[in-house]
């Protein structure tokens, strides 16, 4: 054998242990990156798969307006009319507290509302706030820490959309008045998580600079679901036949829409299931018609932070420990501590005055079904214009604007006298308020989930809802103090409410952190845009 040969022999030897190694220095050099990172680079922000999950995923809000609009005319007061040959009835008086009984009946007999089936009327009409005030307290959040935790994001979708099913129709059979109220206060604990899990769900997919514009555009079906309802409320004039009526689209979105939503890559990372997250993020690449190489690694954004980690920490693919968060856990924080309280107390002002002008809507004297009609397509450009500002100002100014717009026509509503062409001006002044104050309460539902990581997003969300059903339950007080007085109340929480987003950090294109480590080392480096990028 010549040496030619051996040596032949002698590199045919060590070729594989050579290739070996070539393949373990290429296996090691994998590129790793937060979900942000890698809708950005490769599977694409807002595209065909985001769009359809998008829309099929955000039509529960039009769902969440039916259940907690329904009481605009389920527990509204007839008109009435004096009975022929009767003296105890006065036609010109503005209610019927005092008249002889038998003088007077309800115009479309007592199935029209609850007040009239249950004459809810002087003494008793404190009844009526109680059952709605019952139904925001009810709307606490509670489906917020779930969707963080076992149950999920589609899993909490589909829960309450059942419950709600049920619930719904139940009411519809309430035997007296405090059944109503019973199955109010459930229809309201199960409609509180429709629109956050389903807003969670539909913009967790999305990029960063396609999200504020997705965020802002999930409100256009709540509006939608609140002019259908006059619609549904005017072909079905019996309460009870309402409730089922618009209780029903819940199991048709159960049985039609829910099987074809994917679960949320992002909670499929935190929980420690990256497999099934990595198939999810190739499937989005995939239908988007881009393609996410296999060297590229899904991983949470503390450790896409960490450069100076070993790979091992990153580049497996097999499920990791879950990782999950509570309220406790932003307590703890100072940073996410001083956002929630100033998120929570935003939203409360916020949704005094949202409610409360909305509520002073149904004081004009107007057709009940037309009016809700035009309120909610009144509230439509205001979304619009806040979709459109949003990426170009930021979260920040657009918040305090909107706050400042609504609070300065309101406090200018207050000076308005309620005769003659003052009238009109006050009406114009509370259009113009709650405009602004649309565009805030769109706004804020997307700030506020930039505010926090996908840990404990869902229950930050959960704690401001909470805050809005809160003032949502005072804003009837306010309005039944009449005047101007109402008026000045809603000026101050919109001047004040600006005030208080003042200290509230700009999101504009940061990342969505995924965990509170990973936000906290994030928030004290100054990079944004490649903050959670990194190459072992």
């Amino acid at each position: 054998m010549t040496s030619c040969d051996l040596g032949d022999r002698s590199s045919d030897i060590r070729e594989p242990f050579i290739s070996t190694a070539k393949l373990s220095t290429v296996e090691n050099k994998k590129e790793k990156l937060c979900i942000d990172d890698m809708l950005q680079k490769y599977c694409g922000e807002f595209g065909p798969w985001q769009r359809w999950h998008f829309v099929l995923t955000s039509l529960a809000w039009a769902l969440e307006a039916f259940h907690t609009m329904v009481m605009i005319f389920a527990d509204r007061e007839p008109s009435w009319r004096c009975l022929d040959d009767h003296s105890g009835c006065d036609p010109t008086a503005p209610s019927v507290c005092g008249f002889a009984p038998g003088s007077w009946e309800w115009l479309g007999g007592p199935v029209s509302s609850t007040v009239a089936e249950w004459g809810l009327v002087c003494e008793e009409k404190y009844k009526v706030g109680l059952a709605q005030a019952l139904f925001f307290g009810g709307c606490a959040g509670v489906f917020g820490h779930f969707s963080d935790s076992f149950l999920g994001r589609k899993g909490s979708l589909t829960a309450v959309c059942l419950l709600n099913t049920i619930f719904g129709v139940l009411t519809a059979f309430s035997p007296n008045y405090w059944g109503y109220v019973l199955l109010r206060l459930l229809t309201g604990f199960s409609t509180g998580g429709v629109g956050l899990c389903a807003f969670v769900l539909a913009t967790e997919p999305v990029g960063p600079t396609k999200r504020g514009a997705a965020g802002m555009s999930t409100f256009y079906f709540f509006s939608t679901g609140i002019a259908l309802l006059a619609g549904i409320a005017f072909i079905y004039p019996s309460w009870r036949e309402l409730y089922i009526a618009s209780s029903i689209p819940s199991f048709l979105f159960l049985v039609a829409v829910l099987p074809f939503l994917s679960e949320s890559p992002r909670w499929y990372l935190v929980r420690g299931k990256v497999n099934e997250a990595t198939k999810l993020m190739r499937a989005i690449a995939k239908s988007n018609g881009n393609h996410l190489p296999s060297g590229v690694v899904l991983s949470l954004d503390e450790d896409a932070n960490d450069t100076d980690h070993h790979h091992e920490t990153c580049v497996s693919s097999n499920d990791k420990e879950a990782i999950s968060g509570s309220l406790i856990d932003v307590i703890k924080s100072p940073t996410t501590r001083i956002r929630l309280f100033l998120a929570v107390t935003i939203n409360f002002l916020c949704s005094v005055v949202y409610y409360g002008l909305s509520l002073n809507v149904v004081n004009l004297d107007t057709n009940l079904y037309l009016n809700v009609l035009l309120n909610a397509v009144a509230e439509m450009p205001a979304f619009a214009i806040t979709a459109i500002l949003l990426d170009r100002y930021g979260r920040k100014p657009l918040a305090i604007g909107t706050l400042w717009f609504s609070g300065i026509f309101c406090f200018v509503g207050s000076l308005m006298k309620s005769v003659g062409i003052w009238k009109v001006v006050r009406m114009v002044c509370g259009i113009l308020g709650i405009f602004g104050m649309a565009g805030t309460y769109n706004l804020l539902f997307i700030y506020t989930t930039e505010l926090f990581p996908t840990v404990v997003r869902n229950a930050a969300l959960g704690c401001a809802t909470q805050a809005a059903q809160m003032g949502a339950i005072l804003a009837p007080f306010v309005v039944v103090l009449g005047g101007g007085l109402p008026f000045s109340v809603f000026a101050a929480c919109g001047i004040a409410g600006g005030v208080f987003a003042f200290y509230l950090p700009e999101t504009l294109n940061r990342p969505l952190y995924d965990t509170m480590a990973g936000m906290e080392d994030g928030e004290s480096t100054p990079s944004t845009a490649t903050i959670c990028t990194s190459t072992v």
